[in-house]
């Protein structure tokens, strides 16, 4: 359904690996793999200074592509998505994670989640859609703001 590999980047979110490492890391027979689709979601293991409890990012720049199965893949039934990758930007969903993660002796720096219990966590959402929409559309725009005023500052230098 796609042959293309995708990796999570704590700091540009789900990307081609090939683009990313230089090369294709996943093996060329990916039927054992995840097919994620556009707007899914998916957990990085992984831990880095910059995401201590791994990361989680959603599919945005690409129709569809694969994720290996260290990763964990999950669709939204309800509530706004664009609320979730604004959750998963904060720290406020690393309490859950804490709680169940063990970092295994041979897996430094990856932590040691099962499948269910990361679905098993406790996420902090606002009740109403609507309420979780305005504030996803709130931190949307202003990501925008700050990477506008970003350029600027770089192109008066």
């Amino acid at each position: 359904m796609s042959d293309l590999p995708l990796t999570i980047s704590a700091q540009h979110g789900l990307v081609d690996q090939r683009d990313f490492f230089n090369s294709q890391v996943a093996s060329r027979d990916m039927r054992g793999y995840y097919l994620l689709e556009r707007g899914e979601f998916a957990y990085n293991k992984s831990t880095s200074s910059d995401s201590p409890w791994g990361a989680i990012k959603r599919l945005t720049e690409y129709e569809k592509g694969c994720l290996s199965t260290l990763y964990i893949c999950f669709g939204l039934d309800e509530g706004d998505p664009d609320f979730l990758v604004t959750y998963y930007e904060t720290s406020r969903w690393h309490r859950g994670i804490r709680m169940i993660a063990a970092e295994g002796a041979r897996n430094h720096g990856l932590l040691n989640i099962a499948p269910g219990d990361f679905f098993e966590t406790e996420l902090t959402l606002p009740g109403k859609i609507e309420e979780q929409t305005a504030i996803g559309a709130l931190f949307a725009k202003l990501d925008s703001l700050i990477a506008l005023h970003q350029r600027e500052r770089l192109s008066t230098r």
